[in-house]
C-alpha cells in the first residue's frame, strides 16, 4: 500500500512539472502586470498594494524582451524609464500646476497645484502636512546601499533651486543624485527622507548631502509649504495611505481593437499582446515650450511579432500631453497609427485618472444624491439620457465584490442608445477637487462606445472602516474604425484637474459636481452672502461666519420670540401639570385628558413650540451645506497668527493624540473621534447643555424627568458624533447658541409680566375675579387664576343614566 501511494505521489508531481513547463513554452504570453486573479476583476497591477521600495517605473521586466530577441523588424526599445515634467513650481512662470509624466506607460504619475495667492503663498496646499517641502523627486530605495536615488527634478521646486555649497558645482540637484543625509539626520531610504522633512517647518533652510558619482556634495535647500498633490501614487500618500489601494499611473493608453481581436470589458489589455501599460514608451518630443504652452509626446511601436501572431499589421500608439499657463486643463491627444500596408480595424482604450487626493477622508462630510452614500473618491459622469450621475465608492465596492470579473460598474455599452453614449464629462470627484475628462469643444464626446467605473484596489485587502478611501477610476473604449495605411485614429481630450470653485466649474460644464443637497435654494444664497461679507466687510472667514449667523438669527427673531413666549407659558403651567400628574399618578389616560383640558382652558398649544424649529431646520441644513461645500473655507484660518484651527473646512485639531489614544477612538476612519483632540465641539456641547439647563421647564412627573435626562444624554452623544465636523460649522453652532441665550434673556424683558399675558384663560379668569372680588386680578399669577377658575366652575352634569327622573305621577 505504501509503495502504491509513493508511486502515485511521484507520478502526480512529475505530471504537474511537465504541464507547467509545456504551458510556459507554448502557452499564450501573459501581460506582466496582470495576475490571474486581479483585485478589480480586470487583473491587478505590477506594484503591490503598498510597496514603497518598488516604484511603478521599475516594477516589471521588459515584456517584449523575449519576442524582440532575434527579430530584425522590432524597433529598438529604451532600456530605462525616464520622467518628464510640464508646468512649473515657480510662481513667476504663470503655470497653475506641475505635472510629472513617466515614460513607462506614458502616464501621469503626479499633479501638484502650484497657483499662488496675492501674498505669494500657495493657494491650495496640503493641509495635513505641517512639515516643509523640497520637491517631488520620485525617490527610489537602493538595494545595495543606504540612500534614496533622485529620478526627476521639477522646475522651480526647492531642490531645483538648491544652492551648492561647493565651488565649481552648479546649483540644483540632478536626476541620478543619491540623497544620504538631511542636516544631521541620515537618509537610509526614501521613507526616512520623508520622516526627516516633518522635523523642519516651511521657510527653513536645510542642508542635503548627496552622492554624485564619486563625489559627496552638499546643497542648501529652502523648504516651502507642501503643495496639494491632486494626483499621486497611492504608496506616496503619507498618513492617508490605505492598505489595499494599488499604485497605478493615470491616463494609461492601450489597444482595444486590432485586426480580428477586440478587447473585452472584462480585460484591461488584449491578452495576446505584451502589456502597453508597463512598456517603456519612446519620448518623441522632450517637454518644451511651444509658444506659451509646454508639450510632451510619446510613441509606442506595439510588438510586431505579437501582432503577426494575431494576423494583424504593425501599429503605433500615440500619447501627447500639452499644458497651457493659467489653466487647470491638461490637453491630451490619444490614438493609434496604422503602420502596415493594408487598412485595419483599430481602436484604443483610455483609462482615467486615479490616486486623487484623499484629503480629510476620515472627517469629510461629502454627501451623495444617492442612497448608496459618497466616498472620498466617487466616479461622476453625464450623458444626454441619464443627466448627472454619481457612483459612490461604497456601491462600486459592493458591485466589485458581487462580480467575479469585469469592471466594477459598466456605465454604458455599444448596444445602448445613442443618447446614453453622448458623454458630456466623466471623472473622479473628491470633497473639494475634481479630475474629469471633458470634450475639446462644446460638443459631447461621440467617439466612445463603452465606459465603465473601476476600482484600483484589492477589495479583499481594504479595511472595513476605510472603504470610503478606496481608489477609483474609469476607462473609455473608442469606436472601432477602419484606418488606412499610414493614417491615424486620433482624438483630443481635455482633462480638468482643479478646485470645485463655482465659476471655474461652470466655465468647464462641471457645475453639477458641486452638490448642495436638498436645500440648495437656501445654501447658495447664504454662500454668496458669506463671500460678500468676507470680501467687503471683514477679511476673515471666521468673522464672516459669525456675522452671517447673527444676520440669519436676527431674521428669525420673531420665531425666537414666539418660542420664548411658548416657553414662558409652559413654565407657568408647570405647577398645575405637576399637580395633575400627582393626582392621576396611576391613570395615564386620565392624566393625559386632564392635561389636554388644562391646556385648552389656558389657550396653550404644545405643538406651537415646534413650529419655529421646523422653520429653522431648512435654514440650518442650508447653512450647514454652505459651510461644508465652500472650498473658500479650505485653508481659511481662524487667525493667521495661530497654527491651531488653520482650516475652517476641517476640525480645529488642537492637539494630536493618535500616538497614545486607543485606536478605537483615535484611528483614521476606524476611531470614533479621530487622531486629533478638538476643543470647539466640546464648547458647542457645553453651550447646548447650558441652554437646556437654563430654559428647559422643570419636570412635572417622572416621565418628563426621564425625558429630560435622555435629552441631556443625547446632547452629549451628539457631541461625540459632531466631534469631527469642520471648525467653521462649530463657529456657527457657538455663535447661534450664544445668540439663543441672549435672545431668551432679551425676549423675557419684552414680554408682559407673568399673569398679564393675552391668554384666553387669563382674560376670562381676570374678569371673573374682578366681578366677584373687586380685584383687577393683575397681581395674581396665571397658575392662581387657573386654580380659581377650576375651583369656581360648577360641578359637571351627571350622565343621563344617573340623573333623578321627575315624579310625573305625583304631579297628576
Amino acid at each position: 500500500m505504501e509503495r502504491r501511494l509513493l508511486s502515485w505521489v511521484i507520478a502526480s508531481t512529475a505530471f504537474l512539472f511537465i504541464y507547467i513547463a509545456l504551458n510556459g513554452m507554448f502557452g499564450p504570453p501573459r501581460p506582466a502586470d496582470l495576475p490571474a486573479d486581479g483585485p478589480d476583476g480586470q487583473g491587478g497591477d505590477a506594484v503591490a498594494a503598498v510597496d514603497p521600495d518598488v516604484p511603478p517605473a521599475e516594477d516589471a521586466a521588459d515584456p517584449d524582451a523575449a519576442d524582440s530577441e532575434g527579430d530584425g523588424d522590432e524597433p529598438p526599445r529604451p532600456s530605462e524609464a525616464s520622467w518628464q515634467t510640464l508646468g512649473s513650481f515657480d510662481p513667476e512662470s504663470g503655470y497653475r500646476m506641475l505635472v510629472y509624466l513617466n515614460s513607462r506607460g506614458a502616464g501621469i504619475e503626479r499633479i501638484e497645484l502650484t497657483e499662488r495667492k496675492d501674498n505669494g503663498r500657495l493657494k491650495y496646499r496640503r493641509v495635513d502636512v505641517l512639515g516643509g517641502y523640497a520637491g517631488y523627486m520620485a525617490l527610489q530605495n537602493l538595494p545595495d546601499q543606504d540612500g534614496a536615488v533622485v529620478h526627476v527634478i521639477g522646475p522651480g521646486t526647492p531642490v531645483a533651486l538648491a544652492k551648492s555649497l561647493q565651488d565649481g558645482t552648479a546649483d540644483g540637484l540632478q536626476p541620478g543624485d543619491i540623497i544620504t543625509a538631511m542636516q544631521d539626520l541620515p537618509v537610509v531610504d526614501y521613507q526616512s527622507y520623508e520622516a526627516a522633512l516633518t522635523e523642519f517647518k516651511p521657510d527653513t533652510k536645510v542642508t542635503l548631502s548627496v552622492e554624485r558619482g564619486s563625489q559627496t556634495l552638499q546643497f542648501e535647500v529652502t523648504l516651502t509649504e507642501h503643495p496639494l498633490d491632486l494626483i499621486r501614487l497611492s504608496s506616496r500618500g503619507g498618513e492617508d495611505e490605505i492598505v489595499g489601494n494599488l499604485d497605478r499611473l493615470s491616463c494609461l493608453l492601450t489597444l482595444s481593437a486590432v485586426g480580428k481581436r477586440e478587447l473585452k470589458e472584462t480585460d484591461r489589455e488584449l491578452p495576446s499582446l505584451p502589456t502597453q501599460h508597463n512598456e517603456i514608451w519612446d519620448v518623441v518630443d522632450q517637454p518644451a515650450d511651444i509658444g506659451a504652452a509646454q508639450t510632451a509626446s510619446y510613441r509606442l511601436p506595439v510588438s510586431r511579432q505579437a501582432l503577426r501572431r494575431m494576423e494583424a499589421g504593425a501599429v503605433d500608439l500615440i500619447h501627447r500631453y500639452t499644458l497651457q499657463p493659467e489653466s487647470y486643463l491638461v490637453e491630451m491627444e490619444v490614438g493609434v497609427e496604422n503602420k502596415s500596408d493594408e487598412a485595419q480595424q483599430l481602436g484604443y482604450r483610455l483609462e482615467g485618472p486615479n490616486g486623487i487626493t484623499l484629503e480629510g477622508w476620515w472627517y469629510s462630510n461629502k454627501i451623495s444624491p444617492n442612497f448608496g452614500g459618497a466616498g472620498a473618491r466617487d466616479v461622476i459622469y453625464r450623458t444626454q439620457s441619464d443627466g448627472h450621475v454619481l457612483w459612490g465608492t461604497y456601491p462600486l465596492i459592493k458591485e466589485a465584490r458581487d462580480k467575479t470579473s469585469g469592471p466594477a460598474k459598466l456605465l454604458f455599452a455599444p448596444q445602448d442608445s445613442e443618447a446614453s453614449r453622448q458623454l458630456s464629462y466623466i471623472g473622479v470627484d473628491a470633497q473639494y477637487f475634481t479630475v474629469a475628462y471633458i470634450p475639446d469643444g462644446e460638443q459631447p464626446f461621440d467617439q466612445y462606445k463603452r465606459a465603465a467605473a473601476t476600482l484600483v484596489a484589492d477589495v479583499s485587502a481594504l479595511p472595513k472602516h476605510k472603504e470610503r478611501a478606496a481608489n477609483t477610476s474609469f476607462f473609455l473604449d473608442s469606436q472601432t474604425a477602419e484606418v488606412a495605411p499610414g493614417e491615424t485614429l486620433m482624438h483630443k481630450v481635455q482633462m480638468f484637474a482643479g478646485p470645485k470653485q463655482k465659476e471655474l466649474m461652470a466655465a468647464h460644464g462641471l457645475s453639477d459636481a458641486i452638490y448642495y443637497g436638498w436645500f440648495s435654494m437656501i445654501a447658495k444664497p447664504l454662500q454668496e452672502l458669506l463671500h460678500v461679507l468676507k470680501k467687503y466687510v471683514v477679511q476673515n472667514y471666521a468673522v464672516a461666519i459669525v456675522l452671517l449667523t447673527l444676520m440669519v438669527r436676527m431674521l428669525m427673531f420673531p420665531l425666537g420670540r414666539r418660542a420664548a413666549v411658548h416657553a414662558q407659558k409652559m413654565q407657568e403651567l408647570a405647577p398645575e401639570l405637576k399637580k395633575i400628574g400627582e393626582k392621576y399618578k396611576d391613570d395615564m389616560e386620565g392624566r393625559l385628558k386632564a392635561q389636554r383640558e388644562l391646556q385648552q382652558r389656558a389657550g396653550f398649544n404644545p405643538l406651537s413650540g415646534c413650529l419655529p424649529m421646523f422653520i429653522q431646520l431648512p435654514i440650518f441644513i442650508g447653512l450647514y451645506r454652505c459651510l461644508s461645500v465652500d472650498i473658500e473655507l479650505r485653508q481659511a484660518a481662524l487667525s493667521p497668527s495661530l497654527q491651531w484651527c488653520s482650516n475652517l473646512a476641517a476640525p480645529d485639531m488642537l492637539a494630536y493624540w493618535g500616538d497614545w489614544m486607543w485606536e478605537y477612538f483615535s484611528g483614521r476612519g476606524t476611531g470614533w473621534l479621530g487622531p486629533y483632540f478638538n476643543i470647539l465641539p466640546i464648547v458647542v456641547m457645553g453651550l447646548f447643555l447650558l441652554q437646556q439647563k437654563m430654559f428647559m421647564p422643570p419636570a412635572t412627573d417622572e416621565q418628563t424627568a426621564m425625558t429630560q435626562k435622555v435629552m441631556s444624554f443625547m446632547t452629549i452623544f451628539m457631541g461625540f458624533l459632531f466631534f469631527r465636523v469642520p471648525s467653521g460649522l462649530c463657529i456657527y453652532f457657538i455663535t447661534s447658541s450664544l445668540w439663543g441665550i441672549a435672545e431668551r434673556k432679551l425676549v423675557k424683558k419684552t414680554l408682559p409680566p407673568k399673569g398679564e399675558g393675552d391668554l384666553a384663560l387669563a382674560t376670562s379668569a381676570g374678569a371673573a375675579d374682578t366681578s366677584r372680588n373687586g380685584d383687577s386680578g393683575g397681581s395674581k399669577s396665571l397658575g392662581d387664576r387657573i386654580r380659581d377658575r377650576i375651583s369656581n366652575e360648577p360641578p359637571p352634569a351627571l350622565p343621563p343614566a344617573k340623573r333623578k327622573r321627575p315624579n310625573l305621577k305625583k304631579k297628576k
